[in-house]
C-alpha cells in the first residue's frame, strides 16, 4: 500500500511538472513573439499613418523579459506574462469541454494579460489613475490556447479544444486589442465625484493630483462569454 501511494505521488508530480514546465516554455516563447509581431503590427500602422503628426505615431517598448507596451494615440497597451502557471477555478466554463474533461493536464496554463491605460497617466505621473484587463491569453503544455476579454477578444478566439498559437493568432489578438483599447472612450466622470478639489490638489496641479482618471469610472472586467468550445 506505501509502495503504490509512493508511485502515485511520484507520478502526479512528475506529471503536473512536465505539464506546467511546458505550458511555461510555450507562454515564454509566445512572448518572445508577440514583442516580434508588436514591432512589426507597429512599423507596419505607421507606414500607412500621416505620422508627421507625432500625436498619432504608434509606437513600441520593450519593458524587460516579460512585459512590453505600445502607445497608440492616447491610449498605452501594456503586455505582461505572468511568471507563475495556474489551473481554472471549478466553475470556469473550460471545464465543460472534452478537451480538458479527457486530459486535466490541459488546464494548467500560462498567461499573457493585456491592459489598457491612457497614456497620459504615465507621462505625468498620475499614480490615482485607473488602467483596465481587458483581455488574458491562456497558453497550456500543448500549445493550444484561448482568450478570455471583452467583445471581440473573448468570442473571436476561444476555441480551446483546436486553437494553437502562431504568428497569425497573436497578431490577430493584438489587432484586436488595438481596436477595442480605440473604442473604448475616455468618459467625463459623475460631477459628484469631482466637485471638491483641495488646496493641495491645486497645488500640484490637477495633473498629477489624486482624482482618478480612467476610460470609465466603474467599468469591470468580466468575460462577454463564458462558453469555451
Amino acid at each position: 500500500m506505501e509502495k503504490k501511494a509512493e508511485e502515485l505521488i511520484v507520478n502526479t508530480i512528475n506529471q503536473k511538472s512536465i505539464a506546467k514546465q511546458q505550458a511555461y516554455n510555450n507562454a515564454f516563447k509566445t512572448f518572445k513573439q508577440l514583442k516580434i509581431v508588436l514591432q512589426e503590427v507597429v512599423e507596419s500602422l505607421n507606414k500607412k499613418l500621416d505620422v508627421k503628426n507625432k500625436n498619432i505615431a504608434i509606437t513600441y517598448k520593450d519593458k524587460g523579459e516579460f512585459e512590453a507596451e505600445i502607445k497608440v494615440a492616447g491610449d498605452l497597451l501594456i503586455f505582461s506574462m505572468h511568471t507563475n502557471i495556474f489551473e481554472f477555478e471549478r466553475n470556469h466554463g473550460v471545464w465543460k469541454i472534452s478537451y480538458v474533461q479527457d486530459n486535466k493536464l490541459n488546464t494548467y496554463c500560462g498567461i499573457i494579460n493585456i491592459y489598457n491605460f491612457l497614456a497620459d497617466s504615465f507621462k505625468y505621473n498620475r499614480l490615482e489613475d485607473i488602467g483596465y484587463l481587458i483581455g488574458r491569453i491562456f497558453i497550456n503544455h500543448e500549445n493550444h490556447y484561448f482568450v478570455e476579454g471583452k467583445r471581440q477578444l473573448g468570442h473571436l478566439y476561444n476555441d480551446f479544444s483546436n486553437s494553437i498559437i502562431d504568428k497569425e493568432a497573436i497578431k490577430n489578438i493584438i489587432e484586436s486589442a488595438i481596436l477595442f483599447s480605440l473604442d473604448f472612450d475616455l468618459l467625463v466622470p459623475p460631477y459628484e465625484s469631482v466637485n471638491i478639489a483641495s488646496v493641495q490638489q491645486i497645488n500640484d496641479n490637477l495633473n498629477k493630483s489624486k482624482v482618478k482618471t480612467g476610460k470609465r469610472l466603474g467599468f469591470q472586467f468580466s468575460k462577454e462569454d463564458d462558453s469555451i468550445s
